[in-house]
């Protein structure tokens, strides 16, 4: 209504945070895990992530430290026909590679704050390509809602991968 009491022509709608519109984008999930007993099962993982892999596509890779997320990542990247040295992205916080798609390849351990993600190029790197991301806990806002979650860990020597994401991963509890 307006001050003469008039009804308005416009309707105020309320406003959506982007944490609701992000909730609204999160398509259906699985949940699945493996057991990783050898490097073989871990780049039979890396395979699967690969194959399936797409622009805009961000994989988060949790664990802690020696879990294996670089193994993890080195996996997907040699999947995607990557022959050359393949470095932890500890110092330099990012590496790129050249593949098909393009994939960029994140270590946030040593981020200070979460605004430092801006500096790096996540965004403009989940435009270009996809991207790994390791330790994202420190910069959890900054992953779109529809990531592959992978947790890694190891309990009596035996490493195991717990996956989430979207149902268009579901085949990864099968590799």
């Amino acid at each position: 209504m307006s001050r003469n009491g008039a009804q308005s022509s416009t309707s105020v709608r309320p406003r959506r945070t982007l944490k609701a519109m992000a909730m609204a984008q999160i398509p259906e999930t699985f949940r699945g895990e493996l057991t990783l007993p050898d490097l073989d099962a871990t780049a039979r993982l890396g395979a699967g992530i690969a194959g399936s892999l797409k622009c805009g596509d961000a994989v988060a890779l949790w664990g802690d430290l020696g879990a294996g997320k670089t193994t993890l990542a080195r996996a997907i990247l040699r999947a995607l026909g990557v022959t050359g040295e393949v470095p932890s992205p500890t110092f330099t916080l990012m590496q790129s590679y050249d593949t098909q798609p393009r994939v960029a390849h994140f270590d946030l351990y040593r981020l200070k704050t979460a605004s430092e993600i801006e500096e790096l190029g996540l965004e403009d790197a989940l435009a270009d390509g996809a991207v790994l991301v390791e330790w994202p806990e420190r910069a959890p806002e900054a992953l779109p809602p529809d990531a592959l979650h992978v947790r890694l860990n190891q309990e009596d020597g035996i490493r195991r991968a717990r996956l989430t994401g979207p149902s268009r991963w579901e085949s990864l509890k099968h590799v």
